[in-house]
């Protein structure tokens, strides 16, 4: 099965890097994130890899061409990478549209955001979409709010909640039909909305929770706290070694 990575976003929330590099070269230790994950994929034999590059699209083109070292070399014999400007302005939705040709064999294939790391397992993932006739299973994770809630009646603060609860979001490690492309028409569709909210109110959207791992780059704040868990190696089987 192949993945296509979104990785062409402009990744203006973490502005400390993306005026030089786009996001997924953002290094997490001695790695780019976006070599972190596909590093991960390729231990469910996952070695076909279609990224959807954009905003400084070169910068991607030659970290893989020339500055992967020679310890990882042979990995990369091993893989198979297919690197598509899809445009700077192009929407996530555009993106995968644009490389429907490289699909056109693929019954399934999965789709992540090259912006994300997670321990969930992708062979369950698979065969979790696999058992439903639904044309799309994304994955669901558990993510702790960022800002405390607050109440207030007639200009009095009644209520302070501090940022405990816990909110079910799309975690953006998914499996989908080739079927989408029907769906898809522009660079303007936006995945998110065109396929994802469109299917869930067919009640034809899958949702494997997973509670395990998972931390998203957001900004610079996740940069450094994704960066802590690596020196500290609280988790291990997600970063490479």
């Amino acid at each position: 099965m192949k993945l296509v990575i979104l990785a062409g976003g402009k990744g203006t929330r973490l502005s400390e890097f993306t005026k030089v590099i786009p996001k997924p070269l953002s290094l997490i230790g001695d790695f780019p994130l976006i070599f972190h994950l596909m590093y991960y994929y390729s231990h469910f034999g996952i070695r076909d890899f279609i990224i959807c590059s954009g905003y400084k699209s070169k910068l991607i083109e030659n970290f893989f061409k020339e500055k992967i070292s020679l310890k990882f070399k042979k990995i990369l014999e091993k893989w198979n990478i297919k690197i598509v400007n899809t445009g700077i302005y192009t929407n996530t939705g555009g993106r995968v549209k644009r490389v429907e040709n490289l699909l056109k064999n693929e019954d399934n294939f999965l789709l992540t955001y090259g912006d994300a790391l997670s321990d969930i397992n992708i062979k369950k993932l698979i065969n979790f979409h696999y058992k439903s006739i639904n044309p799309a299973t994304i994955s669901v994770v558990l993510n702790k709010e960022r800002f405390g809630k607050v109440l207030i009646k007639k200009n009095n603060l009644v209520k302070f909640e501090e940022k405990r609860a816990k909110t079910l979001i799309n975690g953006g490690f998914m499996v989908l039909s080739n079927k989408i492309f029907k769906i898809l028409k522009s660079d303007k569709d936006i995945l998110e909305e065109k396929v994802l909210e469109f299917y869930s109110k067919k009640k034809m959207l899958n949702g494997y929770l997973h509670r395990g791992f998972w931390q998203c780059v957001d900004n610079y704040r996740d940069w450094e706290f994704i960066n802590q868990i690596y020196k500290e190696k609280k988790i291990t089987n997600v970063f490479i070694k």
